[in-house]
Parts: C-alpha cells; structure tokens; sequence
C-alpha cells in the first residue's frame, strides 16, 4: 500500500425530506448566495419551489444562475463568476447533478482570483481559495457532492479537463434519494456507469498489498451491480435508489483510492467523445471503459481474474485458461451496460473512424501529452487503436 493523505470534509444529510431544511442549513453560512442549476427540471419536479421557499424564509438573498447543461460550458461559470463579483456573493448552493455542482465548483474557484478560471484546469495557475459550496443532489453519478473535482468543457477549443483540489470540497450535500424519483431511464443508467467508473479507475492498479482497497471496491460494485437494474425498472424504489446514492458518492470521495495508484484514462479518452460529439458522460463510459480493458489486461492478469472472480462471481479454477475468464468478464461488463440501456460502441454514437485520429489528440492534448496510470499511453496512435477497439 501506498503513503496516502485522505481529507473529506463534506458533511452528509442523507435520507427522505432533508433538502426541506436547506434555508436553516446555508443561513449558518450566508445571507447572500448564488443558487445554481440547470436546464429547468427540478421546476418541473417542485424542487425548486421547495428550495426558494425555504431559503427565503431563512431570509437568505438569492441570486439565480441556470442554465447547465451536460458537459458543463466554461462559459456559462465565467458569466456565475462574473456575477458573484459584481454581488459580493459569499456561497454557492448548486442543485442537480454532477454538472451543476462542477459549475458551481468552477464558479467558487474563479470567484476568489484575478485572473482566467481556465489557469487551473491548464495548470498555469493553483486554486489558493474558493468559496463554499453546497448541494442537494439529484442525478447519483459523478460523486461531485462529496469529491475535490469539478470537470469544465472549455467552449473555443474543445477541451473538456477535470481539476482537483481540496478548496472545492462542498462544505455539506443534501442526499435524499426520493429526489431521484423522476429521473429518465436514460439519466439513472449513466450514472450507475458513472459511478462505477470512478470505482473501476481505482480498482485497477498495480499497486500491492491493498486488501482494504480491493474489498472496498469490489462491495461497492457488487452493490451497484444488485441495485441499478432495480432503479432502472423501478423508479420510485426508495431503498434501491438510498444504496445507489451512497455509492455514488463513496465512489468519489477519495476513500476507496487510498493507498492505490489509480489510472483515469478511460475518463481521459471518455471526456474527449464527450467535448467533441457532446455525448453524455455516462454513455462515453460505458463505451470506453470495456475497450480500455481490453486493451491493457494483460499488464496484470492477476488484477483481473481478481475482477472476474469477486466481482462477476466467475469461476476461478485452475483448469482455466486466465484470460478466458477475463473476457467473459469483459463480456459481463458490456452486458450489463446494454441491459441498462446504455450504447457499447462509438459506432452507435453516430463516431466514425476517421474521426478517431481527432479524438485521440484531443484527449492526450487535455491530458497534456500522456494519460493513463495502470498503462500509460503518450502516442496519439496507441490512443487511437483504443477508440478503433470501442468503434
């Protein structure tokens, strides 16, 4: 195991009705805050009535900023910064899911510096402060409510680039799986492959003597594995959705990566389909993440067959050849993604070939010139011939 430093902050209020108390909870914080949200869903659920009316019976002043969108826009964070400037806005509530909170998180950072947000996620510059955020969440998936990161696509070239940094770790989240109750199939089924994605690029490493790590992981998959399916046929199943939202957020807080080299490049290669063909994070993992497996297995065959064996309940005996339980596993994984109704190749996103080379030099580009942990990939062509796997 690997030296660690672990810091998670974030204080959880989980469970039925609790974002009703979500004036009492920011009126410790601010009187003067930033609300921001989406594309107009949670108005069409009563969230949003639910939310105003409680932060102004706290008399909390609220400025309003809508408007994300999936693969949030640099853009649209720089208007919400210019805003909390102009308004001595001192704390940002962002309701919804991983795109909203990743705005608001961008919006925190570039609130307390002089100059171009984007610094950070080019590493010019290093986020010294931020404002503090908060959230009631309603898309389980990208674990931003309770993790470091914010993911930002940059409007003029394309670049879609995650930044970490303790300063942007939401100082309380609201998880009340009711509020997930009237999400789309398609919505609930990217952010099981979200989440389990953030599970599976720490899972995977070559780092030894992990056990805690390797368990952690593998409960919280096999726990996935058991509720999303219930989620996707059921979608007011209140305890399904309660073991769904935790993992979700278990997923990304920093825990189950303790004392773990991890790798990212499928996230890496999956932000790039996502900036250029706009394709919902979910869906370009569920994509990427079998081709990059079948890609890099046999740098560590133990590591898989391990995967195979306690994850997938695949039969380990010695009268099997490794990787032939590896690819049924690698099977199982696509399997499962498909019957969740999410895409398996690029090809059903409308990606053709000659589009690849594009994509393999906007994603390296992002990463600043090499990605990937458990293997790590420099040549745009080696990039390729994984987007060619997952065509």
């Amino acid at each position: 195991m690997n030296n660690f430093e672990f810091y998670c902050p974030t204080k959880i209020y989980f469970g039925k009705g609790e974002h009703k108390k979500i004036g009492e909870l920011v009126k410790k914080y601010s009187s003067n805050i930033l609300l921001h949200y989406g594309s107009g869903s949670i108005k069409k659920s009563g969230l949003y009535d639910e939310v105003l009316s409680s932060l102004k019976s706290a008399g909390v002043n609220v400025t309003e900023l809508g408007g994300v969108q999936p693969n949030p826009l640099l853009s649209l964070a720089k208007q919400g910064i210019k805003t909390v400037k102009e308004k001595g806005i001192d704390f940002i509530l962002a309701v919804g899911g991983g795109s909203a909170i990743d705005s608001a998180k961008c919006i925190a950072a570039g609130a307390k510096y002089d100059g171009d947000v984007w610094d950070f996620y080019i590493g010019k510059s290093t986020i010294k402060a931020a404002l503090p955020v908060a959230t009631i969440l309603t898309i389980p998936a990208a674990g931003s409510e309770n993790s470091a990161f914010t993911v930002i696509t940059n409007d003029e070239n394309r670049y879609k680039i995650g930044l970490p940094s303790d300063f942007l770790r939401p100082v309380f989240s609201v998880l009340n799986p009711e509020l997930c109750f009237t999400l789309p199939p398609i919505q609930r089924a990217n952010g099981i492959c979200d989440m389990m994605a953030h599970i599976f690029e720490r899972y995977f490493t070559n780092t030894k003597n992990s056990e805690v790590g390797d368990k952690l992981c593998e409960g919280a998959l096999k726990a996935i594995i058991n509720n999303g399916p219930k989620v996707i046929k059921k979608a007011d199943d209140y305890d399904a959705w309660a073991e769904i939202m935790w993992a979700g957020t278990l997923a990304h807080n920093g825990l189950l990566g303790c004392g773990r080299q991890e790798d990212w490049a499928s996230h890496g290669m999956g932000h790039a389909v996502s900036a250029i063909f706009d394709i919902a994070h979910g869906s370009s993992l569920s994509i990427m993440f079998p081709a990059w497996m079948k890609t890099v297995y046999k740098v560590n065959l133990e590591m898989f067959v391990q995967y195979a064996v306690k994850v997938w309940g695949i039969s380990d005996s010695i009268r099997d050849d490794k990787e032939a339980i590896i690819l049924k596993a690698i099977c199982k994984t696509e399997k499962f993604f498909k019957s969740l109704g999410l895409p398996i190749r690029l090809s059903e996103m409308g990606v053709k070939e000659s589009d690849l080379p594009k994509i393999a030099e906007n994603a390296l580009g992002a990463a600043g010139g090499a990605i990937g942990g458990f293997k790590q990939f420099t040549k745009k062509e080696e990039v390729a011939a994984i987007y060619k796997t997952a065509l």
